[in-house]
């Protein structure tokens, strides 16, 4: 009898994506138990993108793609539909969530999905999750919001200046310097928006793309740098954020 295959997304930073904005939005809240349905539901979506992504791009085994998608979005579903009867005002995230996959398919069937812009719309999508993480805790659009996707949003986009100056662009010169000068300038951002104590939030990224942005490096090695950094920075957003 043939084993069955548990079909999961490839994009190991995505992981720290669906995750570590979500966690910072809900303790720069108020963390309640509806988080948890909220980021199973979340993590579910996130699950059922791969499969059904699979299925546009490929006229292979599209059947079993999109039996895997579907069965992941009706289990998101299940856990998402409880907390928006408690919380109907979540569905005003709804149409921004929309956009933003709508932009991704567009970028799928045309299979370009490495370009720079289809990556900052899918950073601005998980950064959504954040800011929904921090509604449903108690916060509104206000500046706290604002804190959670601008800074979530700086930090991966830096991830993506940096994978690339190391993988698709190693050899574009001036991609290596966008990758170094963008890590000069978000360090000064939370200056600028009064949380200086969250630039310590983004040393290691530029410490990282200073030593290493335009060589050549193993992808486990970018890898465990990713972790490290996503790691590091969740742990530093946290503190702060908990502190303000």
């Amino acid at each position: 009898m043939k084993k069955t295959k548990v079909v999961l997304p490839r994009e190991h930073g995505g992981w720290a994506m669906i995750s570590v904005p979500y966690i910072i939005g809900m303790m720069a809240a108020q963390p309640v138990l509806l988080h948890l349905p909220l980021f199973l539901a979340w993590l579910l979506l996130y699950l059922a993108s791969y499969p059904l992504l699979q299925a546009l791009r490929r006229g292979s085994k599209k059947r079993s793609w999109l039996k895997w998608g579907f069965g992941y979005a009706a289990s998101a579903a299940a856990f998402l539909i409880p907390v928006v009867l408690l919380e109907p005002l979540l569905l005003g995230f709804a149409p921004v969530l929309l956009a933003f996959i709508m932009v991704h398919i567009w970028h799928v069937r045309r299979k370009a999905e490495r370009a720079l812009f289809n990556d900052i719309c899918a950073i601005l999508l998980f950064c959504t999750g954040g800011a929904a993480a921090y509604f449903l805790g108690g916060g509104r659009f206000d500046n706290g919001l604002t804190a959670v996707v601008l800074f979530n949003f700086l930090y991966f986009t830096g991830t993506v200046f940096f994978v690339k100056s190391v993988f698709r662009e190693r050899k574009n010169r001036p991609y290596t310097y966008y990758s170094k000068i963008y890590h000069v300038v978000i360090l000064v951002v939370p200056l600028l928006f009064g949380n200086p104590w969250l630039s310590l939030a983004y040393l290691f990224p530029l410490l990282r793309a200073l030593k290493f942005s335009g060589t050549t490096m193993k992808p486990m090695k970018v890898g465990i740098l990713e972790i490290v950094g996503a790691v590091q920075f969740l742990i530093v957003a946290v503190v702060i954020f908990l502190s303000v």
